[in-house]
């Protein structure tokens, strides 16, 4: 008992240990109220029809209990009898601790909503501006709080906020000098937006990719090529690049050059530009304008330039499939033969 009485820093041990005890009651105790969200309150809201309070659950769990702990720990260090010094910077340790849990939840309460309604309306939308300016509205809202947070905490700590940002002007030349490619980002991110390139899920190539836009943000934007890889590129070379949108053509132009044989006669020449004519024409998905001509004479071959189109949002190469498959199909039945390369090579003996 008298270990218990001795003093420590202005404290006895019997006060040490009621503060230490009161932090680590309350760590338990958030741990189970955490715990308790998990088990119950989640399976209650699980049963309504309203999604906004599973998210939000989901959201404000991790905050709230942060927000009991430091709750926990500000009554057990006020059991202790500190010196002045300790109790100012216990104080402004706490109101900043206090602030940023608060910024936490607001951001957190912001997905929440964000995921609940605005999602899903702009999922369902059909224009693709609301697509591309979500992320940017969601980032930004965020940036705002974190920066407004990041002002008052400093400013209950006791720093002059205003000499802060005054130093911060006068620095602005070098950090802008280091951030140069962040501002020219920012710049290629608006310039993508007044200009409209492209939206979201069109595919295009730029910088040798080729992939439909999934998101376009502050400082990149984001392709997922055709093998299903994600290239995040840097928005100041979206900006300054040349843009092919693949998805803003209203057809797909598919030439090819078919070789005869030089044995072929003029008459099995027209045959075969008809037959071309009537495949292309035959299949669904084709439109009207098809050219078939006879081009050249070449090396080894009589050659037809065939050129056809397939529809917007057809499979282009299920109608190139089948087109093949028809052409090789019906220029054998005509006895039509394709040409290769050939070579004649003349003997001739010595006497």
């Amino acid at each position: 008992m008298e270990f218990l009485h001795k003093t420590f820093y202005g404290n006895t041990m019997l006060e040490w240990a009621m503060a230490a005890g009161g932090i680590i009651l309350s760590l338990l105790l958030a741990k189970t109220i955490y715990w308790l969200i998990g088990r119950f309150v989640k399976t209650i809201t699980d049963r309504t029809k309203n999604k906004f309070d599973d998210i939000l659950v989901d959201m404000m769990e991790e905050p709230a209990v942060f927000a009991m702990i430091l709750t926990g720990i500000w009554y057990s260090l006020h059991l202790l009898h500190l010196n002045e010094l300790a109790q100012t910077v216990l104080a402004k340790s706490y109101y900043v601790l206090i602030i940023f849990t608060v910024s936490w939840f607001v951001t957190r309460l912001f997905d929440a909503v964000v995921e609940t309604y605005l999602t899903p309306y702009v999922e369902k939308s059909e224009g693709k501006l609301d697509d591309q300016l979500l992320p940017i509205v969601r980032k930004g809202f965020k940036l705002s709080v974190w920066a407004i947070a990041i002002i008052v905490a400093l400013d209950n700590a006791g720093y002059d906020v205003k000499a802060v940002l005054a130093s911060l002007g006068i620095g602005g030349l070098a950090l802008a000098l280091a951030a140069k490619d962040t501002v020219a980002n920012l710049f290629g991110s608006f310039t993508i937006f007044v200009d409209k390139p492209f939206v979201i899920g069109d595919r295009i190539k730029v910088k040798g990719y080729d992939g439909f836009v999934r998101e376009v943000g502050i400082r990149s934007t984001r392709l997922q090529t055709l093998d299903g890889r994600t290239v995040t590129i840097p928005n100041q070379f979206v900006a300054n690049e040349s843009i092919i949108n693949v998805s803003s053509e209203p057809n797909r132009k598919i030439t090819m050059d078919i070789g005869l044989t030089y044995d072929t006669t003029p008459e099995k020449m027209e045959k075969a530009m008809v037959i071309l004519r009537e495949i292309a024409s035959g299949h669904p998905d084709t439109e009207e304008n098809i050219v078939t001509a006879f081009t050249e004479f070449r090396d080894s071959a009589l050659n037809i330039r065939f050129i056809y189109y397939v529809k917007k949002g057809a499979s282009v190469f299920g109608v190139q499939n089948a087109i093949n498959l028809a052409i090789l199909k019906r220029f054998n039945d005509e006895g039509l033969e394709f040409a290769f390369p050939t070579q004649t090579i003349y003997k001739k003996e010595l006497a």
